[in-house]
């Protein structure tokens, strides 16, 4: 696993690619969770959303470290 991330010469930090991935799952994650309805049974709705998105980004960086491109 790299650390970084070659785009077309500009070096990338990897954690900043994993958590830009993580946030562009996470808001239409977000969007479904409240149209489902699920939000009324979460205390602390800001809470969840910021524990959601850890957890996404560790399974990002979990994915990318078992399938390295």
């Amino acid at each position: 696993m790299s650390n970084q991330l070659n785009l077309y010469g500009v070096f990338v930090p990897a954690l900043f690619t994993w958590t830009l991935i993580a946030l562009a799952v996470s808001v239409p994650l977000r969007r479904i969770i409240a149209w489902s309805g699920f939000y009324r049974f979460v205390w602390h709705r800001p809470l969840f959303d910021v524990a959601l998105y850890v957890v996404l980004v560790g399974a990002i960086v979990l994915l990318a470290k078992q399938f390295p491109l």
